[in-house]
């Protein structure tokens, strides 16, 4: 009957569509190691407390000739007090050892922890000792990459875990954690195992090809299929929204001399980062400056005055501006609001770079004496204000926010890394070309198999090794 779902797949089907990755030898049973590594885990400099840790294989005998202590006295997850010894049992420092046995620990293997005063001196001293009892020094990341080989966390955990410790607010701390606690990784799974369900619906069907049914109407491959996009939609907003948290928004400021670039650098900035005075050229190099609106990084970019000028100094200055520009995610052009867009502001429009988006900014609205406001000419956005007052600023936080593709808050944003961005694109492009494949159920099937393949690159399902050591190469030793 139409709108019932007569083909069920069997067990057997299932199995062999479950994993889009079938054959291949994961890196998690591939890559595994047994040498012990050590390496500070609390930053530079000194402090109250030092960290020195240490994963391995059967670390006990470690920490008794760290300790001069009897094994028995290290009880699994509980911390022991401990004078740390050097080879010839003097004393090198006093604090707290604590075990965890593999494989309840961070890294799945044993780990110890060795809590000592933060002096770079006697963590030093620690950590050779370490090295003297056979641990050797841990590159960057590799504890991290140790969990996820040995199934901990997945790829995307393990990289929620630097931006975490990298974060630059509190709303990109919260995306991080939700990327660390694994809610990224259901939300990938939740689609990949939805991708595995219909692929063996569609299997199931071509099965058995005498059945006297449609299997676009008398099975449920069209409804899945739509609920799979719009799953996929929603999370491709999410990470959108946290790609704009961890990496924030470029914005340079671009226009002729004296149209009041510096004077939007400083109110945005709120400080005097830039020179403003009313000689022309006074910007030669690029002044940067970093704000945050609702918690998403905004790099203001400040750039010398576009004009043609005979000054082999403001050349330069120039020169570089056009670079900066050719870098930005948003250009902000400004213009002088009692003039308006002039002759030579549209020659610098016509040389901007297509594809980045344009925010033509009327500056100096108290002098025109116009109202601040917001309106659209000559296909761009235009904001009156002034930087000198400050109206009209909040209408050009609201747009740069519009033009990150900020919804709100942020509150269920996912902290995304360019190559999930990728991963996600391409799915949705496999789904889209499945749709467009229904009349031939084969193709439509290949189609969904590449989209779960690429959605199992975010979590680390298969990826090329070379990726994990740029990926774990950028976290900090210790971590």
């Amino acid at each position: 009957m139409p709108g019932s779902n007569p083909i069920k797949p069997t067990p057997q089907t299932f199995a062999a569509l479950g994993s889009p990755l079938k054959g291949q030898e994961t890196l998690g049973a591939a890559r595994r190691v047994s040498d012990a590594i050590a390496a500070i885990a609390t930053p530079p400099g000194r402090g109250g407390i030092g960290v020195v840790r240490v994963s391995g294989r059967n670390l006990l005998p470690m920490a008794g000739a760290l300790t001069g202590k009897p094994l028995e006295a290290f009880q699994p997850r509980r911390a022991t007090s401990a004078d740390f010894l050097d080879a010839a049992g003097a004393l090198l420092d006093q604090g707290l050892l604590l075990h965890f046995p593999a494989p309840h620990s961070f890294t799945g293997e044993d780990v110890l922890e060795l809590h000592g005063h933060g002096g770079p001196v006697v963590m030093h001293a620690l950590l050779a000792r370490c090295v003297e009892l056979g641990a050797r020094l841990a590159e960057p990341g590799e504890f991290s990459r140790r969990a996820f080989e040995n199934d901990k966390i997945d790829l995307a955990q393990a990289e929620g875990i630097a931006d975490l410790i990298e974060a630059a607010s509190a709303q990109a701390a919260r995306a991080a954690l939700r990327s660390l606690s694994g809610e990224f990784s259901a939300a990938v799974h939740a689609l990949t195992d939805g991708l595995a369900e219909l692929r063996s619906l569609i299997e199931a069907t071509l099965d058995f090809p005498d059945e006297e049914i449609d299997p676009l109407t008398d099975t449920d491959i069209v409804p899945r299929l739509e609920r799979l996009t719009a799953d996929l939609a929603t999370l491709r907003a999410r990470a959108r929204e946290g790609s704009v948290l961890r990496s924030g928004l470029t914005v340079v400021l671009a226009g002729l001399p004296n149209v009041g670039k510096s004077s939007l650098l400083n109110r945005l900035a709120g400080a005097e980062r830039a020179i403003v005075t009313e000689i022309a050229g006074t910007t030669r190099d690029a002044v940067r400056e970093t704000i945050q609106v609702e918690g998403i990084p905004l790099h203001i970019i400040d750039t010398a005055g576009l004009r043609d000028t005979e000054d082999a100094v403001e050349k330069i200055g120039i020169e570089r501006s056009w670079r900066e520009i050719e870098l930005a995610d948003v250009i902000l052009q400004i213009v002088d609001a009692r003039s308006g867009v002039t002759p030579a502001d549209q020659a610098i429009a016509a040389r901007l770079p297509a594809g980045i988006e344009r925010v033509v900014v009327e500056n100096k609205a108290d002098l025109a004496k116009r109202p601040a406001g917001r309106h659209e000419a000559d296909g761009a956005v235009h904001l009156v204000l002034s930087a000198k007052s400050g109206t009209g600023v909040a209408l050009l936080h609201d747009e740069l926010l519009r033009v990150a593709g900020w919804r709100g808050h942020g509150e269920d944003a996912l902290l995304a890394r360019a190559r999930h961005l990728e991963a996600l694109a391409e799915a949705a492009v496999r789904l889209a070309a499945a749709a467009g494949q229904l009349g031939r159920l084969e193709l439509a099937a290949e189609e969904l198999r590449l989209a779960q393949t690429a959605l199992s690159r975010i979590t680390g399902e298969f990826t090329a090794d070379d990726l994990l050591g740029m990926i774990f190469g950028r976290f900090c030793i210790g971590k």
